[in-house]
């Protein structure tokens, strides 16, 4: 029996998540398998990914061939390379003290790309806060000094009218008669 390792959907539609699994190539993509290795969500940035390290490496060692995309997979958490790393050991190579001592470095380096990865995307996050926030704060400030100068001219318009009512009211008022001794006002 030929045995792959490969990705079995699931999820809703437009949001797929998928379980790893060992299953005989013969089988349907999401029908049986033998055994559930993990699982992997593409949705989130980055990808989660939770995988039994000893199982898989346990289903490569005895031949099981990965898919494409489990292959990436598995090279990303690291599986092959340790499966490169025991085989080193068995042909003499190198001790298995100094294949745990590459692999160690390796996971080391590997999560420090990771964890530089999610700071960066949280510091893009938080930067692209800041700009829209910034842009929402200038949109803002133009609607104030737009209201500010629709209300200032109409405040303009009423005192011009309060002013012409006046200068109406004062033409139209016949002139007062001066007071007993003084001069009549000159206009």
């Amino acid at each position: 029996m030929a045995v792959k390792i490969r990705l079995a959907r699931h999820g809703k539609k437009g949001y797929a998540f998928y379980h790893i699994v060992a299953a005989d190539s013969r089988a349907p993509r999401d029908g049986k398998f033998i055994e559930k290795l993990g699982t992997y969500n593409p949705n989130t940035n980055p990808a989660t990914i939770d995988l039994n390290f000893e199982k898989a490496l346990d289903w490569l060692l005895k031949g099981a061939q990965p898919t494409d995309t489990c292959r990436a997979i598995l090279s990303y958490k690291g599986v092959l390379y340790k499966k490169h790393l025991l085989g080193g050991v068995a042909k003499g190579a190198f001790s298995e003290s100094d294949a745990e001592a590459r692999f160690n470095k390796w996971l080391g380096d590997k999560e420090g790309r990771i964890a530089s990865k999610n700071d960066k995307l949280a510091a893009d996050a938080r930067s692209a806060e800041k700009a829209r926030m910034a842009a929402e704060a200038k949109v803002n400030e133009e609607r104030a000094k737009a209201i500010a100068e629709k209300k200032a001219a109409a405040e303009a318009a009423a005192r011009e009218a309060e002013a012409a009512a006046q200068a109406e009211e004062g033409a139209a008022a016949p002139a007062e008669a001066p007071a007993e001794g003084e001069a009549p006002a000159e206009a």
